[in-house]
C-alpha cells in the first residue's frame, strides 16, 4: 500500500496483522490447556478484538488525528495482548515457540 491511500481500512498492513494476530489467538485459545482458565481466555481474546476494532473505527472516523488517537489505543491493546501472552507461556497454556511466533 505504500504510495497510495488505502481506501478501507482493510487495505491497511496493520490491519491485516492485527487479524492475523485474533485468529491465531482465537486457535490458540480453544486448545485444551486454556480450557481451564476462561478468565484469561475471555481478556485476550477481547485485547486482540480491541486492536482490529480501534483500527477500522479510528479509519472510518476519517480524520488524521482520530485516526491517531485510535491507533493508540490499538496499540495499548497489543501490550495487553503481549501481557497475556505471558502469563499463558508461564502458566504452561503455551511453549515458547508459540509465544515467540505471536510476540
Amino acid at each position: 500500500m505504500r504510495g497510495k491511500a488505502a481506501e478501507s481500512f482493510e487495505e491497511l498492513h496493520v490491519y491485516q496483522r492485527a487479524r492475523e494476530l485474533t485468529n491465531a489467538v482465537y486457535a490458540l485459545t480453544r486448545g485444551p490447556l486454556f480450557s481451564r482458565d476462561r478468565g484469561l481466555v475471555d481478556q485476550i481474546r477481547r485485547a486482540s478484538v480491541s486492536i482490529m476494532s480501534n483500527i477500522a473505527e479510528g479509519f472510518e472516523r476519517g480524520t488524521t488525528t482520530e485516526f491517531v488517537q485510535y491507533l493508540y489505543v490499538a496499540k495499548g491493546s497489543s501490550g495487553e495482548v503481549r501481557a497475556q501472552l505471558q502469563i499463558a507461556l508461564d502458566q504452561g497454556y503455551l511453549q515458547a515457540v508459540e509465544h515467540e511466533r505471536l510476540h
